[in-house]
């Protein structure tokens, strides 16, 4: 960090690095091939832009550098598998959901990849819909926006599977 000495740009470092298990976990649930890779590189960066990570709650800038580091996986994957797609644009190129309800897994999939991480930053990540705007780079009334109609469609899927029971509410804290 410019202008900060050595020990405080350490002790920063150190109040980043105990996310190092929520950006693993982030990587694990999206299906990356290897989640402590993503973990450990979004790490290396943060040290290295260590001045441009918010000093109030470094998980949005994180989850934001690991979801790009798991587009730049799937890139990879898909050149690797011959496939020529853009991820996110074709359904099999979208990472996988991995949770364990068979039902609630099938609607998540039936969403596009823009509900679908809505919903997983605030359900699975703990963001609020504040710090989950962040993450995303949208604005805080375009994340709830988003977040309201994902909550709904993903509520239209699960009714119509009848498995609207097996999904814990996904209530919005207010901030």
């Amino acid at each position: 960090m410019a202008g900060d000495s050595a020990p405080e740009a350490e002790a920063r470092f150190r109040e980043v690095f105990v996310h190092l298990p929520a950006v693993v976990a982030y990587a694990r649930r999206r299906g990356s091939r290897d989640p402590e890779a993503v973990g450990a590189e979004a790490l290396t960066i943060a040290w290295r832009k260590l001045a441009d990570v918010p000093a109030d709650d470094a998980r949005p800038w994180l989850f934001a550098t690991a979801r790009n580091l798991l587009l730049a996986e799937w890139r990879k994957a898909s050149v690797a598998d011959g496939r020529d797609e853009i991820p996110g644009m074709a359904r099999e190129a979208e990472p996988e959901v991995q949770i364990l309800d068979p039902e609630l897994e099938r609607c998540l999939r039936a969403l596009s990849a823009r509900d679908r991480e809505a919903l997983l930053l605030v359900a699975w990540e703990d963001l609020t819909p504040a710090l989950a705007a962040r993450s995303l780079g949208i604005s805080q009334a375009a994340f709830r926006v988003r977040l309201h109609r994902s909550r709904n469609r993903l509520r239209r899927l699960l009714e119509a599977g009848e498995g609207a029971a097996a999904v814990p509410q996904l209530e919005v804290e207010k901030s």
